[in-house]
């Protein structure tokens, strides 16, 4: 259900930990269990529930201070011009959480629209090197009125049930404009031309194509599908799509997992063992929770919190644009290049693929003597159908905390970044040396994203991992 207090509306920040100014939360949605299939842009059936925030992950507001942040902050966005980029990013998260769709499939549809809003306003003011985009648009093109419909058509393309409402909210973003006649009607050209390009650059990107069903293999450590469906790998397509920015979708492909007799594979065991099961175990009540919030929408969680840390860092819409392209596009291929590895080792009966569940019913078989099995050991959180190894959460808050992470600290998002990592353990779906290892590929892809795409076309080069958080010209 909605909360009945306008502020508490405004941000995810403090859900996420990212506690800059006091920003108050949005709240948290829950995705699709991860075990059910993948459409290609939205899951039938109504919204997303929200879910209360863990205690923990809320302390940066105390309740004494709640409502005088939040009436702050609404009076300063009320005096604020409105930010185009922010606003469709917005509604874009709306439209996620409005279809339940999947986290899986959530970073390529972000990383589509981001990419036509970036291309259809950089266009125009030709500040950094395009994504796809590469000419240049009509002179005196509105940059508002582009980013509006270049937005809007990507959305309706690909949420096509919400057609109705993003009507609605193109009707009044346009209304809104000051941008009138002739330099309007550029930009609402433009902004279409460029997010119709980007479409027909990515329908066939491989996504959409069918795959034969996976399954995996009987070898002792290699995945299998898991109760309670004991479905084929769901999200398969993701292994076969092209990437946005990154050469291929090995580029950035983890060496293979440790073995089932090492020390590593011990620890792993027994943390899962302990942490994960769904009764009896050593989880405090706050672990518990985390368990179940960090299991939402990724895409949902980071675009939040990189929406308002844009407002509350005042950034330039320029500026935005890029943080949010950069942002999807790193989760993108970030999530490309994790599921590519977990088809690829899933293949491969000597490597360690099976998940916590199968490995500790299954442990009298694994040659370990320090493994012991538990054939009544469940998870507290449903497993996932795809091979354990790498991890798509741990993976996906690599690269976006990467992005959301200025040269300067911010240890809040270093907190965020570890529960929602953490999380995958507490919920007994991974061991904590593959977490490691995934949140690690998705910083190095998050890095050569921000490094090597969407460039100064003069001046220094952006080095720091998200300068345009620092530098706002």
């Amino acid at each position: 259900m909605q909360t009945n207090t306008s502020w508490k509306r405004l941000v995810m920040v403090v859900a996420l930990g990212v506690a800059l100014s006091n920003v108050p939360a949005y709240p948290s949605v829950s995705e699709a269990n991860a075990a059910d299939p993948m459409t290609h842009s939205e899951l039938s059936g109504g919204p997303a529930s929200v879910t209360a925030l863990p205690a923990q992950v809320n302390d940066a507001v105390t309740e004494s201070n709640q409502d005088a942040v939040g009436q702050r902050l609404l009076s300063a966005s009320a005096l604020a011009p409105v930010n185009q980029v922010l606003e469709w990013n917005q509604i874009f998260i709306d439209t996620l959480i409005a279809t339940n769709t999947v986290n899986s499939s959530s970073p390529r549809l972000g990383a589509i629209v981001h990419t036509a809003i970036f291309d259809a306003y950089n266009g125009i003011k030709r500040r950094y090197t395009p994504i796809f985009v590469q000419h240049k648009a009509p002179k005196g093109a509105s940059r508002r009125a582009a980013v509006i419909a270049a937005a809007y058509t990507a959305l309706v393309a690909l949420f096509p049930s919400r057609q109705s409402a993003l009507e609605a909210s193109y009707a009044a973003s346009l209304a809104a404009l000051s941008d009138n006649g002739q330099s309007r009607e550029r930009g609402i050209a433009w902004g279409k031309e460029v997010a119709q390009a980007v479409l027909a650059w990515r329908a066939n990107d491989g996504f959409s194509a069918t795959y034969p069903p996976f399954t995996g293999g009987a070898a002792v450590g290699q995945w299998r599908p898991t109760p309670p469906a004991f479905g084929p790998m769901s999200a398969q397509p993701l292994a076969f799509t092209a990437m946005f920015v990154l050469d291929s979708n090995t580029q950035f492909a983890p060496a293979p997992p440790r073995g089932l007799t090492t020390r590593a594979y011990t620890d792993d065991f027994n943390a899962v063992k302990a942490l994960g099961r769904k009764t009896g175990s050593t989880r405090t009540e706050d672990q518990t929770a985390l368990a179940v919030f960090w299991e939402g929408n990724a895409s949902v969680h980071w675009n939040q919190a990189a929406n308002q840390i844009a407002i509350a860092n005042e950034l330039s819409m320029s500026d935005c644009n890029r943080l949010l392209a950069v942002l999807n596009i790193a989760m993108a291929d970030t999530v490309f290049t994790t599921f590519t590895n977990k088809r690829f080792y899933g293949d491969v009966p000597n490597v360690v693929t099976w998940r916590p569940l199968t490995a500790i019913t299954l442990a009298d078989t694994d040659g370990n003597p320090d493994t012991t099995p538990d054939p009544d050991w469940l998870p507290l959180i449903n497993t996932p159908a795809h091979p354990e190894y790498p991890a798509g959460h741990p993976s996906l808050n690599g690269a976006a905390a990467t992005i959301g992470q200025p040269s300067r600290t911010y240890t809040s998002i270093t907190r965020a970044r570890s529960d929602g990592n953490n999380a995958r353990v507490w919920g007994g779906m991974h061991y904590p040396s593959t977490v490691n290892i995934s949140d690690a590929e998705g910083e190095a892809i998050a890095n050569y994203v921000n490094r090597n795409s969407m460039q100064l076309r003069h001046g220094a080069p952006n080095s720091a991992a998200l300068p345009s958080l620092v530098s706002r010209p």
